[in-house]
């Protein structure tokens, strides 16, 4: 004698699928990058590092951009599969460039993203995201205008091979992106 199984009829559920929204990533984001900066430079507790940043101390701010930077290259590679890696363009502007440069110009946090195929899916993707970081990043350092915090530069094979663009800064000896993230 077998016996049988019943199977019960199982009430069959579409799954949805929750990503987190463009603010609340950049605000998770914003306070990793601050208290990454307190560990590095020794400071007790958010509002210490937040002095600093109000006073635009350039080593409170590069470690801040720095972990923004690490931050966003995981979550364009999490959420884009076409990414294939991100490097960070930390750039010496002329004397000139920075005195005549707006408060907004020197906040940018340079990134070159290596992409399989240039997609208009990941640009609008990488505009939300540097719109909501730009709105918490602004409020923390009391610039509500602040419009942009991402310079975001896709690349993709062609440019590379090609040394077009900002696909030559890639293999450049002199001036040498830092790579923060690789698939």
């Amino acid at each position: 004698m077998t016996e049988q199984t019943k199977i019960a009829d199982v009430e069959r559920k579409t799954p949805t699928l929750s990503l987190p929204d463009a603010m609340s990533t950049a605000e998770v984001v914003i306070n990793q990058a601050v208290e990454f900066c307190a560990q590095k430079m020794g400071l007790e507790g958010r509002e210490a590092v937040l002095q600093y940043l109000q006073r635009h101390d350039g080593t409170a701010c590069g470690y801040c951009c720095y972990s923004v930077a690490k931050q966003v290259a995981e979550a364009l590679g999490a959420l884009d599969q076409t990414v294939k890696a991100v490097y960070v363009l930390d750039y010496d502007a002329t004397p000139e460039d920075i005195a005549f440069a707006d408060e907004t110009q020197r906040r940018l946090i340079h990134l070159i993203t290596r992409v399989a195929r240039k997609t208009s899916a990941l640009q609008s993707l990488v505009e939300g995201l540097d719109r909501a970081l730009a709105q918490s990043w602004g409020k923390i350092l009391g610039m509500p205008d602040l419009k942009h915090i991402l310079d975001v530069q896709l690349v993709d094979e062609v440019d590379v091979e090609k040394r077009v663009g900002y696909g030559a800064l890639l293999s450049s000896l002199y001036q040498r992106p830092i790579k923060v993230w690789e698939r």
